[in-house]
């Protein structure tokens, strides 16, 4: 089978070959065009990055007045769909990673009117949890984050002293949606399906859309159907962009690249099989580009709305590795 030569596949290797054959009638055959052996550069390579050497604002530098008021100008009709998920103990973790909540009734005010306060305890992440959104110091190459920053040198006791989540702020600009599963006709991609350059432009063709620099780019998978469904199965692997595509779409200068599973990513990765999320370095250390994982994609989907305002707020949590969000498509 092609792309399977290794000596000594795996169960699951051998499992997704035979998903892979039998989802080609439905055109889901990833095809051989991803790039092949990809490795993180060297920091020579990748530094210092297009804004120079002391930024710290990679992609965010795009968010400029202009592009603001231009996604501004798309809202139209007044009306908003919410691309997150609500946090919720059901939702689908990974490792240690929790969200416990401890709903509690703090006292009733002494007062003739009765006035009762309510609270919640929150044992658990808020950075790296539910529809989450990626920092530069979430990832590494080695020991160095986005624009050869040393990690151990912004580290802190209370959190990191560059490049925290905090220090992004409110982000506004053109979203478009590029609806991957919909140009198959399918309700979910196969688990571990690459999507690659010819499928992210089959499916813009298909909805007769642009992309254009300073885009929050979202990619529907439909594997956010298993989110609180199948959290396993969630979890385990998933259909998403390959090297090939996370540079294609990088080349096109986004503001961030989202998508509606947890690493944004196809996972296991078919470019790298022996590595770990190599997109992660891809987008995040290499070329400063956020990711916002684990969006729900579902209404906006079904809505046919293909571009609109899209806007979200970072928690300003002081050091931050990331952040849980509620984006939002406005239009």
């Amino acid at each position: 089978m092609k792309g399977l030569t290794q000596k000594g596949l795996s169960r699951r290797a051998l499992f997704n070959a035979c998903l892979a054959c039998g989802s080609a009638h439905l055109g889901l055959q990833s095809n051989a065009v991803q790039a092949q052996g990809w490795a993180p550069p060297a920091a020579a390579q990748r530094c210092p990055s297009r804004w120079g050497p002391n930024d710290r604002r990679g992609s965010m530098n795009l968010l400029t007045p202009e592009r603001i008021r231009s996604a501004a100008s798309m809202i139209r009709e007044g009306r908003k769909i919410e691309m997150g998920h609500v946090l919720a103990q059901n939702m689908p973790f990974f490792g240690t990673r929790r969200f416990d909540v401890h709903q509690k009734q703090v006292f009733m005010n002494p007062q003739s009117n009765r006035r009762g306060s309510n609270e919640e305890v929150v044992v658990g992440e808020i950075g790296q949890v539910g529809t989450q959104f990626d920092g530069f110091p979430h990832q590494t190459i080695g020991n160095e984050v986005y624009n050869c920053v040393d990690l151990p040198s912004i580290m802190s006791r209370t959190g990191f002293t560059e490049m925290g989540i905090e220090t992004v702020g409110t982000i506004m600009t053109r979203g478009v949606l590029i609806d991957v599963a919909g140009q198959k006709g399918v309700r979910t991609l196969p688990d571990t399906y690459e999507i690659t350059p010819a499928d992210l432009e089959a499916a813009l063709a298909r909805q007769r859309v642009e992309l254009r620099e300073g885009d929050a780019m979202l990619i529907n998978t439909g594997w956010g159907h298993l989110w609180a469904v199948d959290n396993a199965r969630y979890v385990r692997s998933c259909p998403g962009i390959g090297v090939a595509a996370a540079e294609w779409l990088i080349a096109r200068n986004p503001m961030l690249l989202g998508a509606d599973n947890w690493p944004v990513e196809q996972s296991p990765s078919a470019t790298m099989p022996g590595a770990s999320l190599p997109v992660h370095q891809i987008a995040l250390v290499v070329h400063g580009v956020h990711l916002l994982e684990n969006m729900n994609l579902a209404e906006i989907v079904a809505s046919g709305r293909n571009e609109f305002c899209f806007m979200m707020q970072p928690l300003r949590a002081q050091g931050f590795s990331g952040s849980t969000v509620s984006p939002a498509a406005l239009f």
